[in-house]
């Protein structure tokens, strides 16, 4: 504490100190913060002016890829005879494929004819020097041998804190503006503005107009009147298949292709929002004094800290989003949080420090129940008599108590088993669904009325919460009950596979199709399937699977031949189909086709009272003599259940192979998952143990445990800790591994190393002393080594024996 006027700058410098060793940590931090202000205001709709022509993974399986030359031919001819402003080929057109020349000379007519093309251009060895980009030389595209002055433009691009354009590169005595600078030029003349563009990805590429390569012949062909509003316009000719086309992310793309980046660039350019970073560094300096200067305040009203970062969270946004000025976020809220963080552990200790001055020791070694409430006693005897306010430490102090004094009942009622004899009539089975709730009550009328008719259902719910047992109680009492009922998840196949697993396939219809193959729906034939997780479907499989809804009618993978099934199909999901619908990720035609009947199967942290009757329904069918304690049921009913029924049964299979190993008929809380249960305290072994978890092993958590047990010796715990990893490794069967992973308790690696290391001190340290001896027979080493179990608790003893067993050669 008196080091605090220095602990709290410390920290914001070493901060600091870190963000210059590890600047990407900082990099990842500003770019999160920049795609939650994307995320905050939306989209902005693009410049209308641009419109794009991809070339998907349908066009390249049907043209194959490279696509020929005559396709670029045609399509330069069909977008010059819409009287299109701006033709910019985004891909680059080699000359290295010599089975292209024969069409090379159309081509070259074509956008010689056009007079409005700019090609792709690439610069190798992209680098900076003196604030202009260089490159080692220009590789142009095949047109402009023969077209010298036909425009091109580089699509080369370089991502460090976002994605940079150079407008312009040298290249020895030439040089070459960028794609997008060079379509800006062509359409409306002005030149290029920066030596660098740094992309607003403030938009999705999908919000751009735009069509396949087959779609837009496919409206030439039919004279469609829409292309002749691409009059005037920039079209963007680029491959979207991201097989071919190297892709990167964006707030708003997980895959964004080139022909997105330079469409957005381009977008950037006409609309003046490309992102202004020429401040970012000073704008770091600056945020970091003040952090610096705000540290020596060491303020602890949450509100004046609030509002200090809420006004910084507010004017970045306001800054970003309207003048498209990027700050150094992360050199304010990095050293801030570690500042607040910082802060907040000097409060604990300062209040840690005062605890022990108001509390006597008691001994740790007792504290059992009677203990507990005769401080809780004392203590409150104390605030009568005092005249003065009551020191907030002492009424921690006594929460605290109560706490405990809580936790050891629970233990009693831990062995206590529950009473099962329900009144007759109270718990109702009903096609394998076993409940009492009112809202059951109405899903099981619900479907009793809709099983007799064949029109499609659609059930909702969590995952969990029993949509399948509702699908199979709707076929089992439908006139469709003695056939077959076929349940798919969709969530777990790919989009190909789920097709060919719906409809079938035919001998070569794709890899490994060595045979012909009959889909679920063929399986189903007048009978049901049921599709589950139908939310996580593609369009593509939408469109094919509102057909057979439609007409019963669908194709095998590979077949042309039409096949006609007779099936009653439900569909079930957790997802907000209406939302999906809204966000145009799911068909709304399809939707109404699935919703003829809606069946909402509530979560069971909504029906309560089905907790216990579930509970003792799956422990009777793993072991119909076990019991469950009162303490289990309190739990189960408090828990949130995420999971729904499916984690209640994973929860009562789990506990009933626990008490059988420990030869019980009785479910306690020691069976159910950690994240369940509330450590039994009653202990100083778990008192420590649980300690040294909270602070994660660190280097100082057998100081701080000492002293928040009633200001220990550090030897008491340090020697109980050394005794506990000795029971815990014979435990494990000198499983080194599961012994650390028994004592932490953690997922984390740092957790699981510290352990390590402690423990691997204390066996190197008997592994020395015994390879320094020479004797090998225990009982003549024991004697050797006194020290070793001079300050072991003598409960431990007889796990250091087995230990030095273990390890004499």
């Amino acid at each position: 504490m008196k080091l605090k006027k220095f602990f709290l700058p410390g920290a914001v410098f070493l901060t600091l100190l870190f963000g210059l060793l590890f600047p990407e940590v900082f990099k990842k931090a500003d770019n999160n913060i920049k795609t939650a202000f994307f995320n905050i205001k939306g989209e902005i709709l693009p410049d209308t002016n641009i419109v794009l022509i991809h070339i998907d993974a349908a066009d390249i399986e049907k043209l194959i890829w490279p696509l020929k030359r005559n396709y670029y031919a045609l399509l330069i001819n069909e977008l010059t005879r819409y009287d299109v402003k701006v033709i910019g080929i985004e891909i680059f057109l080699s000359d290295n494929l010599y089975f292209q020349s024969i069409y090379n000379e159309l081509l070259n007519d074509e956008i010689n004819k056009s007079g409005r093309i700019v090609l792709a251009s690439i610069v190798e060895h992209l680098y900076k020097e003196k604030g202009l980009f260089y490159s080692d030389s220009i590789i142009y595209p095949q047109p402009k041998k023969y077209l010298p002055g036909i425009p091109t433009g580089h699509i080369s691009y370089y991502e460090d804190d976002g994605v940079y354009v150079p407008e312009k590169v040298i290249a020895g005595s030439k040089s070459e503006n960028s794609f997008a600078s060079m379509l800006e030029l062509k359409f409306n003349g002005s030149g290029v503005q920066n030596e660098i563009l740094k992309v607003n990805f403030n938009t999705s590429w999908n919000s751009f107009r735009k069509y396949t390569l087959l779609e837009f012949f496919r409206k030439t062909d039919e004279n469609n009147n829409e292309l002749k509003s691409l009059k005037n316009k920039i079209v963007i000719i680029g491959v979207s298949d991201p097989s071919i086309a190297k892709s990167l992310s964006s707030p708003f793309d997980n895959e964004l292709p080139g022909i997105g980046l330079h469409a957005l660039a381009l977008n950037n350019l006409l609309s003046k929002t490309g992102l202004v970073f020429e401040y970012k560094s000073i704008s770091s300096v600056i945020f970091f004094l003040i952090i610096l200067f705000y540290s020596f305040f060491s303020i602890k009203n949450k509100w004046i800290n609030g509002l200090f970062f809420g006004a910084f969270i507010i004017l970045s946004f306001f800054l970003f989003t309207s003048f498209n000025l990027e700050v150094g976020y992360s050199y304010f809220m990095i050293p801030f949080i570690v500042l607040i963080i910082a802060d907040f552990g000097l409060y604990l200790l300062e209040k840690r420090e005062l605890l022990s001055m108001t509390l006597s020791e008691s001994d740790i070694l007792k504290r059992a129940l009677k203990l507990k409430e005769s401080n809780l006693a004392d203590l409150q005897k104390e605030l009568e008599l005092s005249n003065e306010a009551a020191p907030q430490v002492i009424l921690d102090k006594i929460t605290s108590l109560k706490k405990e004094i809580s936790e050891l009942k629970t233990v009693q009622q831990d062995e206590t088993a529950i009473e099962t004899d329900f009144r007759q009539g109270e718990i109702k089975s009903f096609q394998e669904m076993v409940y009492r709730s009112k809202e059951m009550d109405e899903i099981v009328d619900l479907i009793k009325k809709v099983a007799p008719e064949d029109a499609t259902v659609l059930i909702l719910g969590e995952s969990g919460s029993g949509k399948e047992l509702v699908a199979h109680a709707i076929h089992n009492l439908s006139r469709r009950a003695n056939e077959n009922f076929i349940a798919v998840n969709c969530a777990a196949l790919t989009d190909t596979l789920l097709e060919s697993e719906l409809f079938g396939h035919v001998k070569g219809a794709f890899t490994n199709a060595i045979a012909d193959k009959k889909g679920r729906f063929e399986v189903a034939d007048k009978g049901t399937i049921f599709l589950d997780e139908i939310g996580e479907t593609s369009e593509n499989f939408q469109t094919k699977l509102l057909r057979v809804l439609q007409s019963g009618e669908f194709d095998k993978v590979g077949s042309s031949q039409t096949l006609h099934s007779d099936v009653r199909v439900i569909a079930a999901t957790n997802k907000n189909l209406p939302e999906l619908v809204k966000q145009k990720k799911f068909r709304e035609d399809l939707f109404y086709r699935l919703n003829v009947f809606t069946i909402e199967v509530p979560p069971l942290r909504s029906r309560k009272e089905d907790i216990e009757v579930l509970a003792n329904h799956f422990l009777v069918t793993e072991e119909s003599d076990f019991n469950l304690s009162k303490a289990v049921l309190d739990r189960l009913n408090e828990n949130d259940w995420k999971g729904n029924v499916r984690e209640l049964e994973s929860v009562i299979k789990r506990a009933v192979i626990f008490a059988k190993a420990e030869r019980r008929n009785i479910i306690k809380l020691s069976d159910l998952p950690e994240d369940m249960i509330k450590h039994d305290k009653s202990d100083l072994e778990q008192l420590i143990l649980d300690s040294l978890r909270e602070k994660k092993f660190s280097h100082s958590s057998i100081n701080e445990t000492a002293k928040e047990l009633g200001d220990l010796n550090r030897t008491i715990i340090s020697e109980n800790f050394r005794g506990i990893f000795f029971k815990t490794y014979v435990l494990s069967e000198f499983n080194i591994n599961a012994a650390i992973t028994r004592l932490s308790q953690s997922g984390d690696p740092e957790v699981k190393a510290k352990v390590e290391s402690k423990i691997n001190t204390y066996l190197s340290n008997l592994q020395r002393d015994i390879n320094r001896s020479g004797i090998k027979d225990f009982e003549k080493i024991k004697p050797a080594f006194s020290s070793k179990y001079k300050n072991l608790p003598q409960k431990y003893h007889k796990y250091l024996d087995e230990v030095i067993k273990y390890l004499l050669p």
